[in-house]
């Protein structure tokens, strides 16, 4: 019998949206955070976006699984708990509680309540030994971790994708330090560590083509913010008038996802407006790319242990797991 027991909800109210989104287009450049890209439609868009061929993450990062689960399972060991930090469509995690002994519990955590539900009943529907309590939150606040089956279990932090390269370098130093406590754990259980998916540096080519796919995809996923801020806030933003801009910024390794207005306009936005240059853009996403070893080095910065290292033959991506301190 699936044990789903029930959601914990922490999704920002519309007012902090709001908030967010004023300050952000009030800032030179203009940028938007990027978990407001995860709503529901943009969750399935998301998900489409890692079906295509232009978009070699996620079938990257799948082969290494499959290939390589059942090593990655002996790295954690048994009975763990497994906190998944934006879990998506959950493929990913299907391959670990697969190779996984005994997993206690799981806690999925996304920003998309929608998504999320459907996720954690499916698992729950297919893993009934495993405890499922999924958590609505945005994963950079702060907020309770549930035990899942109220057990003091060691936690494994999973972290699948890129999306650590979201954050800025400082950002993901405070980010990992966070998860370095969470994996540690409380009240006397042995600690975890994290496993975690990280884009690797590589041709330009590759990237810039990942970025702006010919089926248009990615712009319409990077658009669907824009509609989002209007039915969440009120806003008039006008989608045709602005376009999806993907770069590489090689100084900084990092690809820049943006919004660029087509035209002169002011857009309303909760009672403030802003007024937009044609050409001016909204910044909407960073996807930062590292070596093994600048990556390495960041998470014993932030406490983490030597870790374990699985790539892909070419070496566009790589799993890592990181056992916390003692």
């Amino acid at each position: 019998m699936p044990h789903l027991l029930p959601l914990q909800d922490f999704e920002p109210a519309t007012d902090d949206v709001l908030q967010e989104v004023i300050v952000g287009l009030s800032q030179k450049p203009r940028r938007l955070p990027a978990k407001l890209l995860y709503d529901t439609r943009g969750s399935r868009l998301f998900d489409q976006v890692c079906l295509l061929d232009e978009y070699y993450v996620t079938r990257t990062e799948l082969a290494i699984l499959r290939q390589h689960a059942p090593e990655i399972a002996e790295h954690i060991g048994p009975g763990a708990l497994l906190m998944e930090f934006g879990s998506g469509s959950s493929e990913k995690t299907r391959l670990l509680l697969d190779a996984l002994d005994q997993v206690t519990a799981y806690v999925p955590i996304d920003i998309s309540r929608g998504h999320l539900v459907e996720s954690a009943r499916a698992i729950a529907h297919d893993y009934p030994d495993v405890v499922v309590r999924p958590v609505c939150a945005d994963y950079e606040s702060t907020f309770e971790i549930p035990s899942g089956n109220g057990g003091g279990n060691r936690r494994i932090v999973y972290f699948p994708g890129s999306t650590v390269g979201n954050f800025h370098p400082d950002e993901a130093h405070q980010f990992l330090t966070r998860m370095n406590v969470l994996a540690r754990g409380s009240g006397g259980s042995e600690p975890g560590g994290l496993l975690i998916g990280v884009d690797l540096v590589k041709d330009p080519r590759v990237l810039r083509q990942a970025y702006n796919d010919d089926a248009g995809i990615t712009a319409a996923f990077n658009l669907n913010m824009l509609a989002r801020i209007n039915r969440e806030t009120g806003a008039n933003f006008d989608l045709d008038a602005f376009r999806h801009l993907a770069l590489f910024n090689e100084e900084e390794s990092r690809v820049e996802m943006h919004l660029e207005s087509t035209a002169d306009q002011v857009v309303s936005i909760g009672g403030t407006t802003v007024a937009f240059d044609a050409g001016e853009r909204i910044w909407t996403e960073s996807s930062y790319k590292y070596t093994v070893e600048g990556f390495s080095r960041l998470a014993a910065s932030a406490g983490f242990r030597d870790g374990t290292v699985w790539t892909d033959a070419k070496r566009y991506f790589a799993v890592l797991y990181f056992p916390a301190e003692e």
